[in-house]
């Protein structure tokens, strides 16, 4: 489980971030910021991953009321211009912008630091380790699934509601049916394959348990 370590060693405001959505061929990617107040840290926080949805629902509403919380979006339109890394690099930087206070440090999952203006340290598999990051990998997720959740009524048959735009068969064959929507990520190779063009490919995960709980 995720430990509070890091964050109390260095003491001030230390903030957590972590992006959901790099894989899916539809919908933005959504980056999350987090600072937790140290006398107030929700209990059983875990990498979203590890987490059911209603576990998740559950955390984020605590999160949301005991730490101070930014999200910012990587929109379809900038995956496609920029390319899917840079979009997320610039969604996670762009979250911590709005935090009310400057954090002294930012921990990042992955390999890449982040230019924020602050401190940044990079650590793989942080949101495993880092209770900061497990938080922000919560509140990503769940603002991401409700934001296709909405995407899945106001485009009936693609099942966003349930795939959340991973590519999964069911996704694959509204696709063939229906079309890509505006939503969709023309520079993956599933969907630029519509318009005649080569992009990034995207491999199907036939596996993948649904629904709710891709990452």
């Amino acid at each position: 489980m995720p430990n509070f370590a890091r964050e109390a060693a260095l003491g001030g405001l230390v903030c957590g971030i972590d992006e959901v959505g790099r894989g899916p061929l539809a919908g933005p990617v959504v980056a999350a910021a987090v600072v937790l107040d140290p006398n107030r840290i929700p209990r059983g926080l875990n990498d979203s991953k590890k987490l059911d949805h209603e576990e998740r629902e559950k955390l984020y509403a605590k999160i949301c009321a005991t730490a101070e919380v930014a999200v910012a979006f990587g929109s379809t339109d900038r995956i496609d211009r920029d390319n899917i890394l840079r979009a997320s690099l610039w969604a996670l930087a762009r979250a911590v912008r709005p935090l009310p206070g400057r954090p002294k440090l930012v921990f990042v999952d992955g390999r890449d630091r982040i230019d924020c203006g602050c401190d940044c340290e990079a650590v793989i598999s942080d949101d495993a380790l880092v209770t900061s990051i497990a938080a922000a990998s919560i509140v990503a997720k769940v603002t991401r699934d409700r934001l296709m959740m909405r995407m899945g009524l106001a485009h009936p048959g693609y099942g966003f509601e349930r795939h959340m735009g991973y590519s999964v068969p069911e996704h694959f064959h509204a696709l063939n049916r229906l079309g890509p929507t505006i939503h969709h990520r023309r520079s993956f190779a599933p969907v630029a394959a519509f318009y005649g063009e080569t992009g990034v490919e995207v491999t199907v995960d036939a596996d993948l348990p649904l629904p709710l709980s891709q990452s």
